[in-house]
C-alpha cells in the first residue's frame, strides 16, 4: 500500500511548487494577463489570493484549535497590503510563503488548528493544512502557467497525493447523497486508483486496486470511472479540464451530479 506524503516532504513541496510559481510570475508577459482556468481573474488576482492565502493559513496553523477562523488570520486577511511593482510582488510572494513554512514547522504535523474541512478523512492539523496547500499551490501555479503560455504537466509525485487530498479533504462528507446510491473510480496511469462511494451515509473514499484484466469486473460497482494520469486527474477535480479529455468508463452523466453536487449548502 502506497503511503502518504511525510510532513517534511510536505514543506518542502510547498516550497517547491511555490517557487514554481514566483518563476513564472517573475517571467510572465504582463500582470494583467487573464488567467484562463480562473474566469474574471488575471494574474495580478491570482498572486494576490495565493500569497494571501499563504499568510491566512499562517496565521489559523500559528493560533492552535479554534471552532472557527481565527482572529489572527482574518487580520491577516484584512490587512493584505500587495505591491504592484513586479519584483516587489515576488518578494512578497517569497515573504508569504516562509511565513506559512515557519508556522507548520513550528507547530509540527500534529498540531489541531481550524480547518473549513470536516475531520472524516482528513485531519483538522497542520499537517491538513500542509497536505492542501501543496495541491492549492500546485493547481495554481498551473493557473499562471497558462495565463502565461507556458503550461506545464503537474508533477507526477505531487499529483498522485492529490488525487487522494482531493476525495478525502473535499469530497468527505456526513451529508447524504440526494441521488441513487454509486461509486466513482478514478485509475491513475500510474498504477494507483480509488473509488468515492455516494449514498444516505455521505461520501467517502477507499484505496483501490488498480484494474487489470482480471479484476476488470470489479469496476461494475462503480456508476462511473476516470482514467488519467495523476495529474489530469487533479486538474479535472479541481474543474479545470473536463472529463471529455480522458477516459471515461459508464454513465458520464453521473459526474455531472457530482460536479453539482454542493452537500456544504
Amino acid at each position: 500500500m502506497e503511503k502518504n506524503l511525510e510532513f517534511p516532504e510536505l514543506l518542502r513541496l510547498i516550497d517547491e511548487r511555490s517557487t514554481a510559481f514566483r518563476a513564472t510570475v517573475a517571467a510572465a508577459p504582463s500582470l494583467d494577463a487573464q488567467v484562463p482556468s480562473c474566469p474574471g481573474w488575471t494574474l495580478f488576482d491570482l498572486v494576490k489570493h495565493l500569497g494571501g492565502g499563504d499568510r491566512f493559513w499562517a496565521a489559523i496553523v500559528g493560533a492552535g484549535p479554534a471552532d472557527g477562523p481565527p482572529a489572527e488570520a482574518a487580520a491577516a486577511r484584512a490587512a493584505l497590503e500587495v505591491p504592484r511593482e513586479r519584483e516587489a510582488l515576488v518578494a512578497w510572494l517569497a515573504a508569504s510563503t516562509q511565513l506559512l513554512l515557519s508556522a507548520l514547522r513550528e507547530a509540527g504535523p500534529d498540531a489541531g488548528c481550524w480547518t473549513w474541512w470536516n475531520a472524516l478523512q482528513t485531519p483538522r492539523t497542520s499537517g491538513g493544512v500542509a497536505r492542501h496547500r501543496v495541491q492549492e499551490t500546485t493547481v495554481h501555479t498551473y493557473d499562471a502557467q497558462l495565463a502565461s503560455g507556458t503550461s506545464q504537466p503537474l508533477p507526477a509525485e505531487v499529483a498522485l497525493d492529490g488525487v487522494e487530498e482531493f476525495l478525502f479533504t473535499v469530497c468527505a462528507t456526513p451529508i447524504a447523497w440526494p441521488h441513487k446510491p454509486t461509486a466513482f473510480d478514478f485509475h491513475s496511469a500510474e498504477g494507483r486508483s480509488w473509488r468515492l462511494t455516494v449514498d444516505g451515509d455521505g461520501a467517502r473514499t477507499t484505496r483501490i486496486p488498480a484494474p487489470t484484466a482480471a479484476t476488470a469486473e470489479g469496476s461494475d460497482a462503480a456508476g462511473a470511472a476516470v482514467h488519467g494520469t495523476a495529474g489530469e486527474l487533479v486538474l479535472y477535480l479541481y474543474d479545470r479540464i473536463q472529463a471529455a479529455s480522458m477516459h471515461v468508463d459508464g454513465d458520464a452523466g453521473l459526474l455531472d451530479l457530482l460536479r453539482a453536487w454542493e452537500p456544504e449548502a
